[in-house]
């Protein structure tokens, strides 16, 4: 989804108030509302991808696997759309409004998000105890950088892409360690014209 700031200051309490009566999602950072708007048909293709085979392997394990439309609010003042989100916090099961702890999240990267979805969204993102893996897929060449906290509470980046060994997208394993799936480019990648 592209961000498009254009909205004047409001309290978190009046952007929730405002927001309800929208037709449109409106993502809220620190003051600041967001039009967030459609993705390209990669972005969409990916996006389902993840969330269809997320779903199948979560099926019956008390997680729920969520997608554009689900708000995860971070903070008080912070509440986002991720484009793929992974909880399985008893709270958050339960919900209806929104999220606050999901271990998981994948954003689709697009040109005018790129720049925040790597900044500032991270920035935010870091700030949920729960995190334990941050996905930035990229929807024009088969690339995913993910970010994982290793056991030092630092966050880890690996880069899965096609090279000289692994030069088949089935040849490239990517393991999500916190759901315990591995999924390869073609899968993440599938029916996704280049």
């Amino acid at each position: 989804m592209i961000a498009v700031p254009q909205f004047p200051v409001l309290s978190p309490s009046e952007y929730l108030c405002w927001e309800a009566k929208q037709s449109l999602k409106y993502e809220y950072v620190e003051g600041e509302i967001y039009t967030m708007t459609g993705g390209t048909l990669p972005h969409n293709s990916i996006t389902l991808n993840l969330a269809t085979a997320l779903k199948m392997h979560l099926r019956g394990q008390n997680c729920k696997v969520f997608m554009a439309d689900a708000k995860l609010q971070i903070i008080e003042n912070v509440y986002i759309y991720p484009d793929v989100a992974v909880t399985c916090d008893p709270q958050d099961c339960q919900a209806t409004d929104k999220i606050h702890h999901p271990k998981l999240i994948i954003e689709v990267l697009s040109p005018g998000t790129e720049a925040k979805d790597r900044g500032r969204k991270f920035y935010h993102y870091r700030r949920l105890a729960s995190l334990q893996e941050y996905w930035l897929v990229t929807p024009h060449t088969m690339q995913i950088e993910v970010y994982r906290l290793n056991a030092s509470q630092r966050w880890e980046l690996t880069t899965y892409v096609l090279d000289e060994e692994r030069s088949q997208p089935e040849q490239v394993m990517i393991p999500i360690a916190a759901v315990g799936l591995d999924l390869s480019l073609a899968q993440v990648y599938e029916d996704v014209n280049l």
